[in-house]
């Protein structure tokens, strides 16, 4: 099999994840960011096992629509987004309860963390 007739849905003959699967567990990742926690691009990254992928997150951010966007902060809990953007970043993240010190996010008290295991799965439906 060629490398043009590989499917990007499909995984390499070396085993190696491709990049639809990798969208795939950052998206997960963002939509299991519960209400009033947030998380650094880079941290949703690396939970998602793509480390060091901190600019696909905002990439993907920006592409796929419906995502909580607003509990993505950069590291440290700096709000990235400047102007408007930023500013209804703010004002999303302290209706959902979330403090802050200074113009950051309370890391301490808000950032989540992503257990060591699987990325979370999206949620399920009862037949």
């Amino acid at each position: 099999m060629n490398r043009k007739s590989q499917s990007k849905s499909t995984p390499s003959r070396f085993g190696r994840t491709t990049l639809d699967d990798k969208r795939a567990r950052v998206v997960r990742c963002i939509r299991g960011l519960p209400t009033g926690k947030v998380s650094s691009y880079g941290a949703l990254a690396k939970a998602a096992g793509w480390p060091g992928a901190a600019r696909q997150v905002v990439r993907i951010l920006q592409q796929v629509q419906g995502l909580p966007w607003h509990r993505v902060v950069g590291a440290g809990g700096a709000i990235k987004l400047s102007g408007e953007n930023g500013a209804e970043q703010r004002f999303r993240l302290r209706m959902e309860g979330v403090t802050f010190r200074g113009a950051r996010v309370d890391m301490k008290r808000h950032e989540f963390k992503f257990s060591k295991g699987k990325p979370p799965r999206g949620k399920r439906t009862r037949s």
